[in-house]
């Protein structure tokens, strides 16, 4: 079953002070899918991130990666076996150029990254790969531009080159298109189409639209439990997840399709 699923866990549970955030959770995320995870405000969407990535310890429950336990490794080890997370905090130096992003990325993928004090020459090599990055996320033309000059949508689109960098075989998205107009948003959703081809996604999102038009497979949290799970078709009529989005989403989820 390990070689279906890059990722499993199994009873995840994360409890604060009595109030559990994440409830007994059993998620497989199959290799090579576009997986979304949604639910409403406090459904504890992020805390099962945070967990997945070891920025907390779980309760209880166990996380299964390759199908090896990874649960109680520390946060740059799962990070090394190709788990990385975007979105999360802006990964990305504004006042670099959008070029050297992607290099200083790259770099940190050699095992360099303290090595500042290298000759510039002696970042050449990485140039091609940089600028194929750049072009998978439709930024060549911004390459010489400093990073706190692009645009919103853009600085997304160069997180996920910099993520892409890094060669990561399960990429986590955190709210990918959160705060953005709807060409940005739909720009964005083209990138992650294109930049899921042999690799597995698992993203947090909120915006239906997004999660209908890409995503393979869906799991709706709420109150930290699993309320449905599968392809959007199913989900998005299940009157428990349209209960759970309180009415406010029944036209959200419906108007999706």
């Amino acid at each position: 079953m390990s070689g279906e699923f890059i990722l499993e866990t199994q009873g995840l549970t994360k409890e604060f002070k009595g109030f559990v955030a994440v409830n007994n959770v059993d998620l497989k995320v199959r290799r090579g899918h576009i997986h979304a995870l949604i639910g409403p405000n406090g459904a504890g969407k992020t805390t099962f991130f945070n967990l997945l990535t070891k920025f907390l310890p779980p309760t209880r429950g166990t996380i299964l990666y390759q199908g090896q336990d990874i649960t109680h490794e520390k946060p740059a080890q799962t990070a090394r076996r190709g788990i990385v997370r975007s979105f999360q905090i802006s990964a990305v130096f504004p006042h670099m150029t959008v070029l050297e992003n992607v290099r200083a990325a790259l770099q940190r993928n050699l095992g360099t990254s303290f090595h500042f004090w290298k000759p510039e020459k002696s970042l050449q090599p990485l140039q091609p790969k940089a600028e194929e990055l750049l072009a998978s996320v439709d930024l060549s033309r911004f390459a010489n531009e400093l990073t706190v000059n692009l645009p919103y949508g853009r600085k997304r689109a160069l997180e996920l080159a910099t993520t892409m960098a890094l060669e990561p075989d399960l990429m986590l998205l955190d709210e990918p298109t959160q705060g953005m107009g709807h060409e940005d948003v739909h720009r964005v959703t083209e990138l992650i189409k294109r930049i899921s081809a042999g690799r597995t996604i698992l993203m947090v999102e909120h915006n239906m639209n997004v999660v209908a038009s890409i995503a393979d497979r869906i799991t709706v949290l709420q109150r930290g439990a699993i309320i449905a799970d599968g392809p959007y078709a199913e989900v998005s009529a299940n009157p428990l997840v349209i209960e759970a989005y309180m009415g406010t989403a029944e036209t959200a989820l419906q108007g999706a399709h």
